[in-house]
């Protein structure tokens, strides 16, 4: 049997776990396993929130197709328990996938290297209100560090409402950041294998992409082509590709950009495992440049057991 068979033995979609995208996590895991089986892969769903890593490991995979989003699954934590059982995994490694899931850390080492990204500023619950508004200005972001799926986020307008935005925030997640808001359009950027997917435009009547525009609401448009002049939109898949290596992403990722009106690219985040759902926007990247979902999840099922060990 060779290296690939071998791989595609035994696979096993690893989805749904205990974070606060478990929702979503299902749904992208589900659509991920019915395309593999649609192909004759041997594949199986696997949840850890029972279980844990022993009940993974009692299946004895060939390879990991890891569809956790979150924490506990996009964070590190699943990779380096996977390498520790020489198990192969789909997407980035542990620093990668550490790194890409807290925000303030990838900003860091965005801005070590001279790429664009909004100003940011740590908060907590003693923070000068007024000096974070005079040094980022308003309307701000306020996010958690280290959730998806924009989950905790508040777009703040008022230096009255920001402390509120803050304790908001801080029930998801310890660690809470304050972002310079740009105006402008909205880009996302799929990454895959060594390429980049056609960026994608999102545009929402509401103006923010939160967790109902993505997953729930059908008026949100996703405009395909993106409507960028093709040196701008090359010069947008540089400035990802750029961002993915520079925190070490590999196999597949997402990158979110805003462009503001003077017609600069600023990075937001980065997603090391994107969202499968019939709502995502991977697939629908993937689709436009003529790859169909079964193909998607098979050529990131193919980056299984790739990740730089350096």
């Amino acid at each position: 049997m060779s290296t690939e068979e071998d791989r595609l033995a035994r696979v096993v979609v690893v989805y749904g776990g205990a974070s606060a995208e478990r929702d979503v996590s299902l749904k992208s895991g589900a659509a991920i396993l019915d395309a593999l089986k649609r192909q004759g892969v041997q594949a199986s769903g696997y949840d850890p929130r029972d279980k844990g890593l022993a009940g993974l490991e009692k299946l004895a995979p060939s390879a990991v197709f890891v569809a956790l989003h979150g924490r506990g699954g996009e964070d590190g934590t699943l990779q380096g328990a996977l390498e520790l059982l020489n198990i192969p995994y789909t997407g980035s490694g542990v620093l990668a996938s550490a790194l890409g899931m807290d925000k303030q850390r990838t900003k860091q080492v965005w801005q070590a290297v001279g790429l664009p990204t909004p100003e940011s500023i740590m908060l907590n619950a003693e923070s000068n209100w007024e000096a974070v508004v005079a040094q980022l200005g308003l309307p701000m972001m306020v996010k958690p560090v280290h959730e998806g799926s924009t989950l905790g986020i508040s777009i703040v307008k008022s230096q009255a409402d920001l402390k509120a935005a803050y304790h908001a925030a801080a029930t998801y997640d310890a660690r809470v950041m304050a972002e310079r808001f740009i105006v402008g359009d909205e880009y996302t950027v799929a990454l895959l294998g060594d390429g980049v997917l056609p960026a994608i435009r999102v545009e929402v009547p509401g103006g923010f992409y939160d967790y109902e525009a993505k997953y729930i609401a059908n008026t949100t448009q996703y405009h395909l082509p993106c409507g960028l002049s093709t040196q701008d939109e090359e010069a947008l898949a540089a400035l990802c590709l750029q961002a993915f290596a520079a925190i070490g992403g590999e196999g597949w990722g997402r990158i979110d950009v805003m462009r503001d009106v003077e017609g600069r690219f600023w990075l937001i985040e980065v997603n090391t495992v994107p969202g499968m759902t019939d709502h995502s926007l991977v697939p629908q990247a993937a689709a436009h440049a003529g790859i169909d979902f079964d193909q998607l999840v098979l050529q990131i099922l193919q980056t299984a057991g790739r990740q730089s060990r350096s």
